[in-house]
């Protein structure tokens, strides 16, 4: 279990080396960042690579964006078998609504909650 704990840690942190990388050396944005690491889940996941990522990472690999990208992938194969193309329009929101309607919520309660700084 000690070792689950390390190494969901080491890709976890690999995956954010990744992401601060992306903002300080390439000078990409937050939004291009996060839409690099998210097509980035989505390519792995596509590839059937992300899974045993997850497997061997836990945490690791669930917690940052890019499992949303996979999700979403995962979500859109699974759906594209049993109903065709509509399959992928639809299957990739049914997999991911409930952290995207989550989002939504906590971030309104947020904005309700909290003054900006600005």
């Amino acid at each position: 279990m000690l070792a689950m704990f390390f190494w969901s840690f080491v890709v976890g942190g690999i995956i954010c080396v990744i992401g601060q990388l992306l903002f300080d050396v390439a000078k990409l944005t937050p939004g291009h960042t996060l839409s690099v690491l998210v097509s980035a889940g989505a390519v792995l996941g596509g590839l059937k690579l992300y899974e045993p990522l997850v497997d061997f990472a836990g945490a690791g690999a669930t917690i940052p964006i890019t499992s949303f990208g996979n999700a979403l992938v995962q979500g859109a194969l699974k759906e594209a078998d049993l109903h065709g193309i509509v399959g992928v329009l639809t299957g990739m929101f049914e997999v991911t609504s409930s952290g995207i309607s989550a989002a939504i919520v906590f971030g309104f309660i947020g904005a309700l909650l909290f003054r900006p700084k600005g």
